[in-house]
């Protein structure tokens, strides 16, 4: 079945992360939506209890759509180091405590690589994941996943970015998601692809609900 399309006009991003509410709009933008955030509406921030990326997004989505009457359009997404089992993963955001401080989160990810005994590059084998969901307020909803793959580095590089961008190096290149510009993270004006997860996903989002828009 065909994903459900979405009808220009008010779209609620269920966030309020101002980092990923920054590039969601930027994402948004040549489509013409009257965008609007979760925390600019005041709506409170449901509790992620789900397991995967995919039950958070959709907690969040749900929640926002079913709060505000509008489309929600919700990312729930994480760094996944491998030699780590996948964390810090759906927990990213909460390894940066009450504060927000990613500098700390990002300590954090380097001290158990270093207990775990992460010398090589195949030690430190990293990944973004983004899931975006889409909610209507009637309950239907899409979902539209993106990865990246690439190397954790150290020291943190890069002040562009947000969260644990400044030590993750995507396979390919040579500087890290935090020194990169907004632009060469979407792949907007160039012939390669997206490249950032969340970037990834948004196009699998706008192919399938904003063809035609």
């Amino acid at each position: 079945m065909s994903p459900r399309k979405l009808e220009p006009g008010k779209l609620v991003v269920a966030s309020h992360n101002k980092g990923k509410i920054r590039e969601i709009n930027e994402l948004l933008q040549p489509y013409g939506f009257d965008v609007v955030s979760a925390g600019e509406l005041d709506l409170p921030e449901p509790e992620e209890t789900g397991l995967t990326f995919e039950a958070n997004a959709s907690l969040k989505a749900q929640a926002a759509a079913k709060a505000s009457g509008f489309p929600s359009l919700a990312d729930d997404s994480g760094f996944c180091v491998a030699k780590l089992d996948g964390d810090p993963g759906i927990y990213s955001a909460r390894w940066a405590g009450p504060d927000k401080d990613f500098a700390m989160a990002m300590r954090t990810v380097e001290e158990k690589l270093q207990s775990a005994g992460a010398t090589t590059d195949a030690d430190r084998r990293g990944s973004f994941v983004a899931v975006l969901c889409l909610a209507w307020p009637d309950g239907h909803e899409e979902y539209f996943r993106g990865e990246v793959e690439g190397l954790v580095v150290w020291p943190p590089r890069g002040t562009q970015g947000f969260g644990y961008d400044p030590v993750f190096q995507p396979d390919g290149h040579e500087r890290t998601f935090g020194e990169m510009t907004s632009e060469e993270k979407h792949g907007w004006g160039k012939d390669t692809p997206a490249l950032s997860h969340r970037s990834r996903a948004f196009e699998k989002f706008a192919a399938g609900c904003l063809e035609g828009h």
